[in-house]
């Protein structure tokens, strides 16, 4: 929700910087010029330089407005939360009425989970620009996180009718690729978006659920559709299908695949593969499952306890309980967002060690990639809350997985996997599965909303470092291939979140 302010326009960065650099020469106190250098930079791609060329003009004025917040932007996207928020809120104590300052701080709080202190941002924020575009996605995302789906759906509309095509700051030195990516103002945005660097791309973010044809598309070289979750965002899926009609660019992840990927559709559609064991999957009404019979209407769809409740439309884990008992069940109702819940079969994959493994498989332009293998005593499994940081032994099976994925699962598992693959058709997804003692795959999903994660800087993670280098190196690959270039773009600098590497 962030956004530049002031950044001069240059016919070239370079140039541009060149110049000031001259006039610093002469004028090293001059507060305008210091500010222009770090938006230059930033344009560039030289982030660090910008800090640093913000941080030196806090020094001669801490009350820059713009200064401020541009630094707390790139120290949150570097991951230094705790300084970012300590220059938003410099900034508001300084200018209480500047909503881009309060929609920066509530940007962060919404990443740091403080959904209250965002939300009152957010409305201070429209006190000052009823129109305030930011605020409005940020209300949106807030109300949608709550489960307040009537106050997000009015946000949304305040938000996006009207101007559904959003242009994204390029922050590199050479000639971009142009693309369109595809969004929905749900949250159900595909993880492929993290892939589209802005030192290589130029984006126009397209908000689907609000284009019609008469939008005017912006010329681009490829359309990556972003919308990711078919159960929440069918209606954008839709729009978007309908959106191609009117390029002749090539596409990432068509709509028509990632809308046949909704958690019902996926479960009958997967049921039939050889090797593969697809829970049963059904979406109800709330009415339905408070309702007296509610053991009839169950028993007769082949459900039996324990079995999972989910609000369709949410992942991570998000408003999703294990039922053990029907006495249990309305409890749990009442828990979840929705007018609607997804009853899911409960598929047992522990091992006679009590434990369960999750695997993580992503699939990129028709390969297969391990990315994780993860052990827990926890019916509902997150790598990074599985303890693997603190059981050597858990992460020796996770090494083996990444090393050797055919030998860890057999040859029946990755047979069925490949077949995934071939039936969903997405040119970016993931699938998460157990094994039971068949070999069989235990299916937990297959989506397009699969994240990859670089781990961090602890050196327990090095064995994972080659494989989600793998994973990043087969993204890029494939959307450099699908974008039709000349002989000027063949060699794009890529600099990965892993290790900086420059691939070509």
């Amino acid at each position: 929700m962030s956004q530049a302010i002031g950044c001069p326009i240059h016919s070239s960065p370079e140039t541009g910087l060149n110049t000031l650099e001259e006039q610093l020469a002469s004028q090293s106190g001059s507060v305008a010029l210091l500010f222009q250098r770090g938006n230059i930079l930033e344009r560039m791609g030289r982030n660090l330089e910008a800090q640093n060329a913000y941080v030196e003009l806090l020094d001669f004025a801490p009350g820059h407005l713009g200064a401020l917040n541009q630094l707390g932007n790139l120290l949150t996207a570097a991951g230094n939360k705790v300084e970012a928020r300590r220059l938003f809120s410099d900034a508001i104590a300084k200018f209480p009425d500047d909503p881009m300052s309060r929609v920066n701080l509530a940007s962060l709080l919404i990443e740091e989970g403080e959904m209250e202190k965002a939300r009152k941002h957010c409305e201070m924020a429209l006190k000052f620009d009823p129109n305030c575009r930011q605020a409005h996605s940020g209300l949106l995302l807030i109300f949608t996180k709550l489960g307040k789906l009537e106050q997000a759906a009015w946000h949304r509309r305040a938000a996006f009718q009207g101007r559904c095509v959003i242009p994204v700051s390029y922050r590199g030195v050479r000639s971009p690729i142009t693309v369109l990516e595809l969004i929905s103002t749900t949250r159900c945005v595909s993880r492929i978006t993290s892939f589209l660097l802005a030192s290589v791309f130029q984006k126009y973010l397209v908000v689907t659920d609000f284009y019609d044809s008469t939008t005017i598309l912006p010329p681009h070289q490829l359309v990556v559709n972003s919308i990711g979750d078919a159960d929440l965002a069918a209606t954008a899926l839709v729009n978007a299908q309908s959106l191609l009609a009117h390029t002749a660019a090539p596409v990432i992840n068509p709509p028509a695949a990632v809308l046949a990927t909704g958690r019902c559709e996926i479960a009958r559609r997967l049921s039939t593969i050889p090797g593969v064991i697809a829970p049963k999957t059904v979406t109800l009404s709330r009415k339905l499952l408070v309702a007296p019979d509610v053991r009839t209407t169950l028993t007769d769809r082949g459900f039996e306890f324990p079995l999972l409740l989910r609000s369709p439309g949410f992942h991570g884990g998000d408003h999703f309980l294990r039922v053990e008992t029907l006495e249990e069940l309305p409890a749990a109702v009442a828990q979840l967002p929705g007018a609607e819940l997804t009853v899911i079969q409960y598929l047992d994959g522990r091992a006679p060690d009590g434990k369960t493994r999750k695997y993580r498989v992503m699939m990129i332009d028709g390969r297969l990639y391990p990315l994780h293998a993860a052990v827990s005593s926890d019916w509902k499994i997150h790598y990074f809350s599985a303890g693997m940081a603190d059981h050597p032994e858990y992460r020796a099976e996770d090494a083996e997985f990444i090393e050797n994925m055919t030998g860890v699962l057999g040859v029946r598992a990755m047979a069925a996997l490949e077949q995934i693959q071939k039936t969903l058709g997405l040119d970016y997804g993931g699938i998460d599965f157990g094994l039971n003692d068949k070999g069989d795959v235990l299916l937990f999903e297959a989506n397009a909303t699969m994240t990859v994660i670089p781990p961090d800087a602890d050196k327990r993670w090095d064995y994972r470092r080659p494989a989600v280098e793998r994973i990043y190196r087969a993204v890029f690959k494939m959307l450099m291939n699908r974008v039709e270039t000349g002989s000027d773009r063949k060699h794009v600098r890529f600099v990965n979140r892993t290790n900086a590497a420059t691939l070509s």
